[in-house]
């Protein structure tokens, strides 16, 4: 999902009730909101592919997966930031009456024309600063692959898997992340419609 229509200052608590009864998610930067819009079916295929996968595989298991409509909190040098993950795992979940968890173990974003720097760079330094994080997954929309910044250390290292054979092996879960199951169904566009959609999207 991509963040639009920057909003604020805003106090956090401000914030975290005003999500209680909003019409549209946004999210949380230090003071700053930004009004979520909607992913495409691609994009919510793969996710919703994403969280199918892990929940079979830690079925019964101490650790879970969250959809979207699940924030994480990050305590940041300059204040709190809260984002919606496409899909996360926790391993030590907050209070049950909370609508946000502080220490994911795996979190998933699906990368999008319009939000490809802010995971990148802004989101991705944010998720890496998490000390129980272990997996941050890229996952590209329009072909069969994904950028993995897996823990090592102190440290996270960063590689990639490639095409439909492919597989993320989650040691620190248990769990393999097949890309044949992430992309189960998805049709991806052809050079044209990708052309056609970057022209869209620099009008």
């Amino acid at each position: 999902m991509s963040s639009a229509a920057r909003l604020g200052p805003i106090d956090v608590n401000d914030y975290l009730l005003g999500e209680q009864n909003a019409s549209r998610k946004h999210e949380y930067v230090e003071g700053l909101i930004y009004a979520m819009v909607g992913a495409s079916n691609i994009h919510n295929r793969i996710a919703t592919n994403a969280t199918g996968v892990l929940f079979s595989q830690l079925r019964g298991q101490p650790c879970e997966v969250f959809n979207s409509d699940t924030k994480v909190r990050i305590v940041a040098t300059q204040g709190f930031r809260f984002y919606y993950p496409d899909c996360m795992v926790v391993c030590e979940p907050n209070r049950g009456r909370d609508s946000f968890h502080d220490r994911p173990v795996v979190i998933v974003e699906v990368l999008s024309d319009s939000t490809r720097r802010y995971d990148a760079v802004e989101k991705r330094n944010a998720y890496l600063t998490i000390p129980s994080l272990q997996y941050y997954l890229q996952v590209e929309p329009d072909f069969a692959c994904v950028l993995v910044d897996a823990r090592v250390g102190d440290d996270f290292q960063k590689f990639e898997q490639r095409g439909q054979a492919a597989a993320i092996e989650l040691s620190q879960i248990a769990c393999t992340l097949p890309l044949s199951e992430l992309y189960a169904q998805v049709r991806f566009p052809t050079p044209d419609e990708i052309h056609e959609r970057e022209e869209m999207y620099e009008r």
